[in-house]
């Protein structure tokens, strides 16, 4: 536990703030756009692009005009983040984030959106445990072809329990 907290204040504020985001998180703009970029892994163009189509509330500019992220922001980021990363579209990310603009009346609207993409979220899991058990059996495979043939069992590369198989699936 304490290697984790020591590891957790060597972190910047700005990924302290991206990978722990706080309930309430502070909204004092202090985080450039490239040590946000970097921390978030989103390209300066896409964290401008959040911003012009509402996914971020306005962004604050220091006195030279160069945004200046805050903490909350941060939070947002690392929320869409996931989202993009499940495979939401950003359409619904915006109306989301229009929702949540709206307020308190529109909390059942933003948990029926999340819960139709945690269905679809599901639906591609298991999609890709289904393509993972293809290739794990592929893995095995091959992997017994080659005991059999350092096992000497025949000098084409196929053996008897798979003789084409492998050459008809690929």
């Amino acid at each position: 536990m304490a290697a984790s907290a020591q590891r957790v204040s060597q972190l910047s504020g700005c990924e302290q703030a991206f990978g722990s985001p706080i309930p309430v998180p502070d909204r004092t703009p202090r985080h450039g756009i490239s040590e946000v970029s970097a921390t978030s892994g989103l390209s300066a163009h896409t964290l401008r692009w959040y911003e012009r189509i509402g996914l971020l509330d306005r962004v604050d500019r220091s006195h030279a005009g160069q945004r200046r992220y805050s903490d909350a922001d941060l939070a947002r980021l690392a929320f869409l983040t996931k989202l993009r990363l499940t495979g939401m579209p950003v359409a619904d990310m915006v109306r989301y984030i229009e929702l949540v603009r709206d307020g308190d009346a529109t909390r059942a609207e933003r948990r029926r959106l999340l819960v139709e993409h945690r269905e679809e979220v599901r639906q591609r899991l298991a999609d890709l445990h289904a393509t993972l058990a293809v290739i794990d059996r592929k893995i095995d495979m091959y992997g017994e072809q080659e005991e059999a043939v350092a096992a000497g069992a025949d000098g084409d590369g196929t053996t008897a329990n798979h003789p084409s198989e492998d050459r008809k699936s690929a």
